[in-house]
């Protein structure tokens, strides 16, 4: 069967792009940079950018394009005892889907409840208590579900499953065109009016002052190298299914220049209208910024909805800003279940539209855990691993395996016969030393931090458990591929 391709390269880098800005970068990015330094973390960001972020993208354009396959396929084609890693990568694909759904699903709710500013004045209390109803439930403890939240993912999971199951050129390419272009002028225009807003700039110096004295703590370079990785959608499996799309001669490179760079540059604007709607918070209520500063969910549900309730014309910016938040947590939704969709493709050999039913389906009914009483709690907890251990081992294997176990010069030399300009062996150098060697030091630290420290007070079991489970899963399937090669061979 011939593999689907892209109608055009604009449609490619925005469901590239598309996947890479999501939720995270509207509020994990601005207070990442605020907590680690303000300009100063601007310093090493960009580093990571540049040694991490662009070559990584680079060397899984280059996987995808060259072998035509998702993940595990094309991993199993470098090297047979691998394909487990890659249905490592689609398992924490399919796990961040199954939760992601419900985050949409909250900025669903309020895009609803910002034409009314229905979240009250006490939006702290609203959200927790009233929306969620989260009491005393807990990640073992779920109680039961809040349709409203339910209705809100099925929303959610009816507009991702139009996009897969229409395919690559129809479905998602077409949905990419409309919702990223969206995306950025809703941004744009948001920040044109909130920049404007009394104490918006100060927010937004609070931002972009530079601490030098942070420029020399590792954990700084820990938090951009790890920002670089969560945001940028490389290892687990989305790059190598979208990349498989890809005509035979595409310019690689260049295309992953643009991708890294659009990702990057929307992060810093929402870095400024974040900062900005804060600013005028703090000027507002008479407090400083950091008085009036959250991060998470507390920032997208909490503070913000605060804010809208002072700006000006909250019924018309309290929906941009929320239908924004929408369009790109679904952008990215989008992306993480072709990522499993391609690779049930690739392996049964079925339709498009069987396997989109089959993962919608089975998501959807476990994403059902996440419209509970205590679906933020599971959702914190998952998330957690998920991002933590699941994404950054899965990134520091493939960089092993492809520098270490596999000649990098041949993922290089296979990038500029494809490009227009040449890269040089700095990409050699960026995925065989700095990259692992950042990523040891932030993977060691985190699990060194979960078993001495904890988190949030939750019992970990669930968290090692989905680890062990998305790593048995992957052995068993690389096990009995071999064996059904073994006996076609007999």
């Amino acid at each position: 069967m011939k593999r689907e391709q892209w109608g055009s390269r604009t449609g490619f880098i925005l469901a590239a792009v598309g996947s890479a800005v999501g939720l995270g970068n509207i509020w994990r990015f601005p207070y990442m940079a605020y907590e680690n330094g303000g300009g100063a973390f601007f310093i090493p960001y960009l580093f990571a950018m540049l040694t991490a972020g662009i070559p990584f993208m680079i060397l899984e354009f280059s996987m995808g394009q060259r072998h035509r396959g998702s993940a595990p396929k094309t991993l199993s084609i470098i090297n047979k005892k691998f394909e487990w890693l890659g249905w490592f990568q689609v398992g924490v694909a399919a796990v961040i889907a199954i939760y992601y759904v419900a985050v949409i699903g909250w900025a669903i709710s309020y895009f609803g409840l910002s034409f009314t500013q229905g979240w009250g004045t006490d939006t702290n209390a609203y959200f927790f208590s009233d929306y969620l109803q989260l009491g005393d439930n807990s990640p073992t403890n779920l109680g039961s579900i809040q349709w409203g939240i339910a209705l809100a993912m099925v929303i959610a999971w009816g507009v991702t499953y139009a996009a897969v199951a229409g395919g690559v050129k129809s479905g998602i390419e077409r949905a990419s065109k409309i919702m990223m272009p969206i995306l950025f002028l809703m941004v744009i225009g948001l920040i044109a009016r909130m920049i404007t807003l009394p104490g918006a700039l100060e927010g937004v110096t609070y931002l972009f002052k530079p601490d030098f004295s942070k420029i020399w703590d590792l954990q700084v370079w820990a938090a951009a190298y790890g920002q670089i990785f969560f945001t940028l959608s490389i290892g687990f499996a989305i790059m190598l299914a979208y990349s498989s799309y890809l005509p035979e001669k595409s310019d690689i490179s260049n295309n992953a220049f643009m991708t890294v760079l659009l990702n990057c540059g929307f992060s810093i604007l929402s870095g400024i209208m974040i900062f900005s709607v804060l600013g005028y918070m703090a000027h507002a209520q008479d407090k400083g910024v950091t008085d009036v500063v959250s991060s998470g969910v507390g920032l997208a549900f909490v503070t913000i909805p605060e804010a809208i309730n002072l700006l000006p014309i909250p019924y018309i910016l309290g929906p941009l800003f929320f239908f924004a938040l929408t369009v790109a947590g679904l952008s990215s939704h989008i992306s993480l279940v072709e990522a499993v969709t391609s690779s049930i493709i690739d392996k049964l050999g079925c339709s498009r539209r069987k396997a989109a039913n089959w993962v919608v389906g089975v998501g959807f009914i476990i994403s059902m855990a996440y419209a509970t009483n205590g679906g933020l709690l599971l959702l914190d907890l998952v998330d957690h691993f998920a991002n933590n251990i699941g994404i950054l081992a899965s990134c520091l294997v493939e960089l092993l395996l492809m520098t270490w176990l596999m000649k990098v010069s041949d993922s290089r030399e296979y990038a500029n016969k494809q490009s227009d300009f040449k890269i040089a062996i700095w990409f050699d150098i960026c995925l065989k030393f700095i990259s692992p060697a950042m990523l040891i030091i932030i993977l060691v630290d985190k699990v060194d931090t979960l078993l001495t420290d904890g988190y949030g007070g939750y019992n970990l079991n669930l968290g090692w458990a989905m680890i062990a489970l998305l790593l048995a899963v992957g052995i068993i399937i690389n096990v009995n591929s071999k064996k059904s090669a073994q006996g076609a061979n007999v």
